[in-house]
């Protein structure tokens, strides 16, 4: 009940003025310039629609033109990595790698990888590290990662 006498006092309240303004569209000029405004709302929105749409598809064009930049720099690292593999170098390399190969008067030493590994350091596995992140305070975390982000780190 309370609502509906909320909106029969609104209505009191805005009987007149409406009233008063129906009668003044019996003057020509009234109608004129009320339709001269719908006309131009028409047009204004209209415009406004054809500008979004535009800037829409000039978003979309800028898009697909750095896909395809960022494919033809792709083509251009794969045909340089071609390049290389077709090089006196590369097979130099390949065959001291994958054979055991040397060039003549040069010694090649196998050393066995237990060896190898018995005078490195360990690394700390992960499990290690993410228990050490979680023990340490937000602002060590926080500095930690954006060194991380600033040096190319992970």
């Amino acid at each position: 009940m309370i609502g509906k006498t909320k909106i029969v006092e609104i209505w009191q309240r805005y009987e007149l003025p409406v009233r008063e303004y129906i009668v003044s569209l019996r003057d020509v000029r009234n109608v004129g310039s009320l339709a001269f405004v719908v006309l131009v709302l028409l047009i204004s929105w209209s415009g406004i629609k054809a500008i979004q749409t535009n800037y829409g598809l000039e978003k979309q064009v800028k898009q697909m033109q750095q896909q395809n930049n960022i494919a033809s720099l792709e083509n251009e690292n794969l045909a340089l990595r071609n390049a290389y593999f077709n090089t006196s170098q590369y097979l130099e390399v390949s065959a001291r790698e994958n054979f055991g190969l040397a060039k003549p008067g040069e010694t090649v030493l196998l050393v066995p990888k237990t060896t190898a590994l018995a005078h490195t350091v360990p690394q700390p596995s992960t499990e290690d590290t993410t228990i050490l992140a979680k023990n340490l305070p937000f602002w060590q975390t926080n500095f930690r990662d954006w060194m991380n982000f600033f040096l190319h780190r992970g």
